[in-house]
């Protein structure tokens, strides 16, 4: 499997995963090949309808506020592309 099909596995398995939460905003973050696992380590970005409630209501150019985002770290086996786990990613920002 090369690099692009593990990001759409796991971006696949993300919406199919969350498809009664509505979730949008779905994007790659990160994704790394561990090669003592054989397993792509693909992180998916998204946010939830819930969340934009939550945000700051000023118009994007006048406001550097984000919307949240949840972070999920989708482990895929390279050989077959059987999903292993998913789990929550905490991403730390570099301020």
């Amino acid at each position: 499997m090369d690099v692009k099909q593990a990001v759409k596995t796991a971006k696949d398995y993300v919406v199919s995963l969350y498809d009664e939460e509505d979730v949008m905003d779905i994007g790659l973050e990160e994704v790394e090949f561990d090669v003592c696992s054989d397993q792509w380590h693909v992180t998916i970005g998204f946010s939830r309808p819930w969340d934009k409630e939550k945000s700051v209501s000023i118009p994007f150019p006048y406001s550097d506020a984000r919307r949240p985002r949840s972070y999920k770290q989708v482990r895929i086996n390279d050989q077959d592309g059987r999903i292993v786990s998913l789990k929550d990613r905490i991403l730390v920002r570099a301020d």
